[in-house]
This record gives structure tokens, sequence and C-alpha cells, in this order.
């Protein structure tokens, strides 16, 4: 596959990021790589020489999110933008107003639930009034999840309950999930996020733990209800549903909250740890339900092939709407997961 287009990579060097930059190559795209650390970079370029030599090797241009200018030559001549540096709270708003200034679109693989609320609230007007797009949570938290309940919900206009239930094997945490995740806990003081009775809403109390059935070959499993993800930002943003509930399995929880559990380990030659995952999803309207499954392996290396796919819907002119989108809003739920294919597997109502 050839695209011809030019994307800068800003955090092109952490974990997903890495991801990121591989999936762009392997799908025709030039990458440029961005971010604060030089070195980093001119190491990752030499990495990547080989596969990259049709591109004559790859661009290096650091920036930092607080030096405008910088970050205005990262996206120089540049078609689009992806922003792979957390914390987002932190990296989102410098980028997308450099994007804004290019005139380019950018999307982001936030997890944050605040930065993506912010993204909502501050760029949705000047994004529109630019004719282009942004896109944040393009990722497995968030986008992943926002494309199945899209596809799930159909024809209804409307739903009285969204499920997204998150099967992981296990859960090592990046550098970088674990400071979002620190940033995010100091912006909401400690408390716990839920989305009900159609707005955010925090919790002092402990999130409840029950069961969930997942489909075969996982079966139910203890969940700790209420575990929120981006999910309850992206899904709302465009669906007529008053409660977003998210769910983890106890056991990937309870690696994610240790500060005994290791960084990620490659254990294939794409870099893919052996961490599998189902996301099961149910909507509920009335009394009919609806359910849509995903599953693969690696959330981390999965959010390369769906930020780099919403990068190619967008650069094809196969976007439903201008401004700030989430995935489901952007683009034909149904036909996007097909076309991810080859790296997860669906199973959607008829």
């Amino acid at each position: 596959m050839t695209s011809g287009h030019t994307v800068t990579v800003f955090g092109a060097y952490g974990h997903t990021g890495r991801f990121v930059v591989a999936e762009l190559l392997r799908q025709g795209f030039t990458p440029v790589l961005s971010g604060r650390d030089a070195a980093r970079l001119g190491a990752l370029a030499a990495e990547y020489e080989g596969l990259a030599a049709e591109h004559g090797g790859l661009d290096v241009r650091p920036a930092s999110v607080d030096d405008p200018a910088a970050l205005d030559r990262a996206l120089d001549g540049a078609d689009a933008v992806v922003n792979c540096a957390g914390p987002f709270a932190a990296t989102a708003a410098p980028v997308i107003e450099a994007a804004l200034r290019a005139g380019i679109p950018y999307v982001d693989v936030a997890a944050e639930i605040e930065a993506n609320l912010d993204t909502f609230a501050h760029f949705a007007d000047r994004a529109k009034a630019a004719g282009t797009v942004v896109i944040p949570a393009m990722a497995f938290f968030g986008g992943l999840g926002d494309l199945l309940v899209t596809a799930a919900m159909g024809d209804w206009e409307a739903a009285d309950e969204v499920h997204v239930a998150y099967g992981l094997s296990g859960w090592h945490p990046t550098a970088g999930t674990l400071a979002a995740g620190t940033v995010s806990r100091e912006r909401r003081d400690g408390r716990r996020v839920v989305f009900a009775n159609g707005r955010i809403e925090y919790r002092d109390d402990a999130a409840p733990t029950l069961d969930w059935g997942f489909p075969e070959p996982m079966g139910t499993r203890p969940v700790i209800g209420e575990f929120t993800m981006a999910d309850v930002v992206t899904v709302p943003s465009h669906l007529a549903v008053p409660e977003v509930r998210t769910y983890m399995t106890v056991e990937a929880a309870r690696e994610l909250a240790s500060p005994d559990t290791p960084a990620p380990t490659a254990v294939d030659e794409r870099g893919r740890s052996a961490q599998t995952f189902l996301v099961d999803v149910v909507v509920r309207s009335g009394g009919e339900e609806r359910r849509a499954v995903a599953s693969g392996r690696d959330i981390y290396a999965v959010s390369a092939p769906l930020a780099v796919e919403a990068l190619r819907h967008v650069l094809t002119g196969r976007t439903a709407t201008t401004g700030v989108a989430s995935a489901g809003a952007a683009f034909d739920a149904p036909a996007f997961l097909r076309d991810l294919a080859p790296h997860l597997t669906c199973e959607l109502p008829a």
C-alpha cells in the first residue's frame, strides 16, 4: 500500500509511538519523527533506516510543547500529525494548536479522561471553523470501544445503557501509562469518575466488583465495575446514551495498581507483548440488547493500526464530519472495524 502522505509523529520514541512509526511505514506513509529528546529521535531513525530506505531515511525534528516555533517546524510540510506523547494533559493542547496553525488534521492516542474532555471543550468550534478534524483517543481505550458501541447501535438513535467490558489477560503498564494515571488522579483529587445520568460524575466510594460473562473462551470473570476509561468521553460525545459503564478484569487491574509490575516485554518480531484482550460491548434499549466483540493482542500495539487507519481515512476524505470528533462520529464504524481485520477479530451485529 502506498500512501504518499507525510505524517509527523510527536512522541515518536515512546512505547506506542514506536508502534505508530512502524505501522505508518508498513502502510506507505512517510513519518517525521518528533519529540523532546533529539538523541532518542536519532536512535529511532537509525533503527528504522532499512525499513525507511525508500523515503531516503526518516526526518528528525526535535520539538517540545513549550516551544511553538519548534512545533511549527515539526509540522511543516506534513499532511497530518499524530500525538503519542503523554501525559496528554500537557501535550494535547499545544500540538492541536500547532496543527490548527498548519491547517492539518490531528489524531492522538490519549486515554486520559480529563485531557479528552478538554479537547472537546476547547477546540470543537475552532477546528470546525478551520474545516479540519481533531480526533482524540484514537486508541485501544476510547477509540476502539466507541467504534464497537457505534457498530452495535446500528440504526438505533438512542440507547438506555452502554457497557464496555475489558477482558485483559494482564496489564504491564508503560511508564507513560503510569504518568498519565498520576496526572488524572491529581486532577480529580483522587476521586473516581463515572458517566451516569447523562453526565460525568465524581465519586469517593470504592468501585464495585462483580462477575461479567465474556464470550467464550474467556467466559465469566470477576471484574472491577466502573473502572472508567476514555469511552465515557468518546461514546456520549455523539450518541444519546445516559449511562456508559466500563469494566476491567480484576487480574489486569491488580497488575496495573501494583508497583512491582514490570513494563511490557516484546515477544515477537513486531515488538508485541504476550498480552491478549477481549472487548465485550453490550448496548441496551428497552427490552432489546445488541452486542459487539473484538479480540486481539497487546493493547499498546493495536493502538497503532487504530490511529494509522484513522489517518488513512481522514487523508483520503472518508470522514463524516469536521471539528473535534470521536472515532464513531468520524467514521463508518463497521467498515472501519473491517479494515482492521489483520489486527483485530470482530463480531458485530448483522
